[in-house]
């Protein structure tokens, strides 16, 4: 998670940092046996493509003025598009 996300969570970050990992009660998470390990399938990302794209000035404006990762932004919302669009 970006730093930057975390800021508005509620979790007591200074609590948490000063605790061992023998003080984390780990009780509810199930062992991960040979069968879990069997049916695993890795993902791995895909790779993306560069390409040279023409946008107004505008539009691109926006997007940088949001900071860095703005091309994964931009590339999210034509993903989203594409989803709402498939016939």
């Amino acid at each position: 998670m970006k730093e930057k996300h975390m800021k508005n969570l509620s979790t007591d970050w200074a609590r948490l940092s000063k605790m061992r990992d023998a003080d984390i009660d780990t009780s509810d998470i199930p062992p991960l046996d040979e069968t879990f390990f069997k049916n695993v399938i890795i993902q791995m990302p895909e790779k993306k493509e560069i390409i040279t794209i023409r946008l107004d000035k505008p539009v691109i404006n926006w997007f940088r003025s949001k900071g860095k990762g703005y091309q994964t932004k931009i590339n999210a919302i034509l993903k989203t598009y594409i989803k709402s669009h498939a016939v």
